[in-house]
C-alpha cells in the first residue's frame, strides 16, 4: 500500500471518528438543554397552578365559614334597591307598547367582619340579586312621559335570580382585604403547600426531590421545608396570594437539589446506547488501523524475509553450481580426491538449503497445529549434550567453545527429543551468529521447585530492549546497519517459543546490548 494513500486513509478515518463523537456529543448536550427547558416549563405550570389553587382554596375556606355564620343567624335579610333601569318602546301603528324593567336588590344580613377579624369590624357582607320584568300594553292607555301603576298590562312577564358576578366580586374583596392582614401561618401550612406540589409535580411527571420555601419581601417564613435553601440557578418562584389590588407580598420557591441527576436519569438509557455504539465503532476502529499497521509491518517483514531467503539460497546454488562446472572439467575429473571434495561441497550445500526449507516448514506446520510432538521421559542434560554435538564443528571453525554448568539434580522431563534438541540448537547458532568474535558460550542447569532451568549464555552483541521483547515474533530480525552481516530469517526463534510452549513451559531472554545475552528456558519435570 501506498505510503501517502495510507496515511490519507488513516486521517479520513480518525476525522470521521473524531467527526462521529463530536456529533455524539452535541446531540447530548442538545437533548440535555432541550431537557432542562423541558422541565422549566413543567415547573413553572406546576407553581403556577400551585399557587392558583392554595388562593382558591383559602377562598372556598372563607365562603365556608360566611354561609355557615350566615345561615346560623336565622335573620331575614334586610332588602333595599341599589338600582332600577326602565326601557320602554311603542309601535305607533299598532299602539302597543312594551315597558322592561330591571331592579338590582340588596341583601344585608348584618354579619359585621369582626366575625373574622376585629379590624374589619364596620364591614358588612350582602348578597346582590336581580328582578326583571316585561309587559306589554296592547292599547293608548299608557304613553313614555309616564307610568300608570293601576293600568293592568296584557302581558306580564317577571324574572328573577342572583347577581353571580357581584356577589363574587364582592366576596373576593372582602375576603383578600381580611385575608392579607392575616399571617401566613394561619392562611396555609407547610404540609398543605407540600402535598399540593407533591401531586402536581407527579402529574407533570417531574419526580424527584424538591424542597421549598415562602418568602415575605425575602424574609423566610415558616412555611418551608426542613432542607430548603436558596441555589439560583436551581430554584423557580412565583408569587402567592395576591391582594385586591394584584400585589403580593409573599413568594413561593421550590428548589430542585437533584435537578441535573433527573435530567441525566431521562437520557440514561438512550446515552448508554449511544456510548456503547460509540465504544465498538471506537474498538473496531481501533483493530482496523492496527490490522493496516500489522498488514503493513508484516508486507515489510516478508519484503525482508525474501530478500534474506534468496540470499540464504542464492550462495550455495552458486556453490553447487561452481562446484559442477569443475567436476565437468577434463583435469579435475580424473583426480577422484578433488571429484571427493567437491561432492562433499555439493552435499553440504543442499543439506544446507534442506535445512532452511525445514526450518520454514517446521513453523508453518505449528501455525496449522500440524506437527506431530509425541513426548517422553527424556535427560535434559542428555539433549543439552547431543545438540552441542550438532553446533561443534560451525563452533570449531569459529575457534570457540561450549562449557557446561549442570547442577540440577532432576533432570528427568516429559518432552519430544527431536523438537526439543533443535531448540537448543537454534539457540547456540544464534549465539554463534550474533559473536562477532570467538564465541564463548556457557550453559547451566538448576532446579526451581517442580521445574528444570536451563540457561545458556553468550557473549556476544547483545540486544536492544526493543528486540528482547519481539525477538520471539515471527520473522524479526534486528537490523545491525547491513542486512546480510548475519545470516537468517528470523524464524528459529520463533520455532523456539512454539515449541517450548507445546511443552508447558517458558522461555525468555535477558540482554544488554554490547554484552552478550542469557537464554532461559523453564521446563516441568515429571513428578
Amino acid at each position: 500500500m501506498n505510503k501517502l494513500f495510507f496515511r490519507i486513509l488513516v486521517l479520513l478515518m480518525s476525522l470521521s471518528l473524531i467527526g462521529i463523537i463530536l456529533v455524539q456529543v452535541y446531540w447530548f448536550n442538545n437533548s440535555f438543554q432541550n431537557n432542562d427547558e423541558q422541565f422549566k416549563f413543567h415547573v413553572k405550570q406546576v407553581i403556577g397552578e400551585v399557587a392558583q389553587k392554595l388562593q382558591q382554596q383559602e377562598a372556598y375556606s372563607f365562603y365556608d365559614k360566611y354561609n355557615h355564620i350566615k345561615d346560623s343567624t336565622g335573620k331575614l335579610p334586610q332588602r333595599d334597591d341599589l338600582s332600577e333601569f326602565f326601557y320602554i318602546q311603542k309601535n305607533r301603528k299598532t299602539n302597543k307598547t312594551i315597558v322592561y324593567s330591571n331592579s338590582i336588590i340588596t341583601e344585608d344580613y348584618k354579619i359585621n367582619g369582626s366575625l373574622f377579624d376585629k379590624r374589619f369590624n364596620n364591614e358588612r357582607f350582602k348578597n346582590f340579586s336581580s328582578k326583571r320584568v316585561t309587559e306589554v300594553f296592547n292599547d293608548n292607555s299608557i304613553d313614555n312621559s309616564s307610568l300608570d301603576v293601576s293600568v293592568i298590562p296584557d302581558v306580564k312577564i317577571e324574572k328573577s335570580g342572583n347577581l353571580e358576578i357581584l356577589d363574587n366580586a364582592q366576596f373576593e374583596i372582602f375576603y383578600k382585604d381580611i385575608a392579607s392582614a392575616m399571617p401566613i401561618n394561619e392562611r396555609v401550612s407547610s404540609d398543605k403547600v407540600q402535598k399540593l406540589l407533591k401531586k402536581q409535580l407527579e402529574e407533570y411527571g417531574v419526580k424527584t426531590k424538591f424542597e421549598f420555601g415562602i418568602y415575605s419581601s425575602g424574609i423566610a417564613t415558616k412555611i418551608k421545608s426542613s432542607n430548603f435553601a436558596f441555589i439560583r440557578d436551581l430554584t423557580y418562584t412565583i408569587p402567592v396570594f395576591t391582594d385586591n389590588e394584584g400585589n403580593s407580598k409573599y413568594e413561593l420557591m421550590v428548589t430542585f437539589p437533584h435537578k441535573k441527576r433527573f435530567l441525566l436519569s431521562e437520557l440514561v438509557s438512550i446515552t448508554i446506547l449511544s456510548i456503547i455504539f460509540t465504544l465498538i465503532i471506537i474498538i473496531a476502529y481501533s483493530s482496523a488501523l492496527n490490522q493496516l499497521i500489522r498488514q503493513r509491518h508484516i508486507d515489510e517483514i516478508k519484503t525482508d524475509f525474501i530478500n534474506n531467503m534468496t540470499h540464504e539460497f542464492k550462495t550455495p546454488i552458486a556453490t553447487i553450481n561452481l562446484a559442477l562446472d569443475a567436476i565437468k572439467n577434463p583435469k579435475i575429473i580424473d583426480d577422484k580426491e578433488k571429484v571427493f571434495r567437491y561432492l562433499q561441497m555439493i552435499r553440504d550445500e543442499n543439506k544446507r538449503m534442506h535445512a532452511q526449507v525445514e526450518n520454514v516448514l517446521r513453523i508453518s506446520k505449528l501455525e496449522k497445529r500440524e506437527l506431530d510432538i509425541t513426548k517422553d521421559p527424556v535427560n535434559i542434560e542428555d539433549i543439552i549434550n547431543d545438540a552441542i554435538e550438532h553446533v561443534s564443528l560451525i563452533l570449531e571453525d569459529r575457534h570457540g567453545k561450549v562449557s557446561t554448568n549442570f547442577g540440577a539434580l532432576r533432570t528427568t522431563a516429559l518432552v519430544n527429543e527431536v523438537h526439543f534438541t533443535n531448540v537448543i540448537v537454534n539457540i547456540l547458532e544464534n549465539a554463534i551468529k550474533y559473536t562477532p568474535t570467538v564465541p564463548e558460550i556457557q550453559i547451566f542447569t538448576e532446579n526451581v521447585k517442580d521445574m528444570i532451568l536451563i540457561k545458556i549464555k553468550d557473549n556476544g552483541q547483545g540486544m536492544s530492549k526493543v528486540a528482547q521483547k519481539r525477538v520471539f515474533e515471527k520473522f524479526y530480525r534486528e537490523h545491525t546497519g547491513d542486512l546480510h552481516n548475519v545470516k537468517g530469517h528470523g524464524l528459529g526463534l520463533s520455532y523456539v517459543k512454539r515449541i517450548v510452549e507445546d511443552h508447558n513451559g517458558q522461555v525468555y531472554v535477558e540482554s544488554e546490548k554490547g554484552k552478550g545475552s542469557t537464554f532461559i528456558i523453564k521446563i516441568p519435570l515429571i513428578n
